[in-house]
């Protein structure tokens, strides 16, 4: 092979790989900023969850779950809530609830209140990001550990977590608005009480709180896009793969899930952000008191995709 040809066939060799690295960070600098979590949403075409309330979504919401009739007397009792929204379009957000301020008994759900004050903590220098506290955020909220979270809660104190629940940028738990999450009591036997002035209960929620906290967090909009980041991380590994992720490993075991539940006697609890690379990107929540709240947490993932799907945004 002569030099020229040699230098020809290297030359057109380093224009091909140009030209795939520019087709490359083409595409990577055009993608669609809602391809990534947190999403980067601007503040001017940012919208309040309340405001994305959507009448199609609500009412095909409401007909599939009245359509069954232990749901309906759930339902009608207020001891079922149901919350959805969907992220298919980040420029357009859907919100839909059945019960959805009225606060239940939450179980372990309300943790993701207690990793929000520790992430608050970090950002305003009071506590320290050791491996031990790290270690125990993440077993609190994969494994559900309850040593752990009473462990965190007494680093934080209650006083401290209800001011970041109430704190006006969030109002996580807003009076005004059926109370909202909160964490009242160590999850030990023992300990003192620091109930909700609404309903005095020791660990609450309601289902349209939850799917705001989960709307912040995927918008970047609790504490900083940094530190929604470092919680979705930390929810982003159940290692609990009972209600909704038992279903969604089912239906569509690819998604990235980000995930919290709560179970106690007769009450569960389940919280999710989903994830996919195509349009099934939406947060569920449900409250459930009932016995059989387990097998109705998993019928709730199909409903909420019909649902979704009905309404053409799948």
């Amino acid at each position: 092979m002569n030099l020229v040809k040699k230098n020809w066939m290297i030359t057109a060799m380093l224009l091909i790989a140009i030209f795939y690295l520019l087709v490359s960070t083409s595409s990577i600098n055009h993608e669609p900023v809602y391809l990534y979590l947190p999403l980067n949403v601007s503040d001017q075409d940012w919208r309040p969850l309340r405001e994305t309330l959507d009448s199609d979504l609500q009412k095909k919401l409401e007909a599939r779950l009245n359509a069954n009739e232990l749901w309906a007397v759930l339902i009608k009792k207020k001891r079922m809530a149901v919350g959805l929204v969907d992220l298919s379009y980040p420029e357009s957000i859907r919100f839909a609830s059945v019960n959805g301020d009225t606060m239940l008994y939450a179980a372990s759900l309300p943790k993701i209140a207690i990793l929000l004050t520790a992430c608050q903590a970090f950002e305003d220098g009071t506590l320290q990001e050791t491996p031990k506290i790290m270690k125990d955020l993440k077993d609190m909220i994969q494994y559900s550990g309850n040593e752990s979270a009473s462990r965190m809660i007494d680093r934080l104190g209650f006083k401290k977590i209800e001011a970041v629940l109430t704190n006006p940028k969030y109002r996580l738990f807003d009076p005004q608005n059926g109370g909202g999450i909160w964490v009242g009591k160590r999850f030990a036997r023992y300990g003192g009480r620091h109930p909700d002035p609404m309903k005095g209960l020791s660990h609450a929620a309601n289902v349209t709180q939850v799917c705001r906290f989960y709307y912040l967090l995927a918008t970047g909009r609790l504490i900083n896009p940094q530190r929604c980041r470092q919680m979705l991380d930390i929810l982003s590994n159940t290692k609990l793969k009972h209600k909704f992720v038992f279903a969604l490993n089912k239906i569509t075991p690819k998604v990235r899930i980000y995930r919290k539940s709560g179970t106690w006697e007769k009450w569960h609890a389940d919280s999710v952000l989903v994830w996919g690379n195509d349009h099934r990107r939406y947060i569920l929540v449900g409250l459930i008191s009932d016995g059989r709240g387990e097998q109705i947490l998993r019928q709730l993932v199909r409903v909420a995709e019909a649902v979704l799907y009905d309404s053409s945004k799948f």
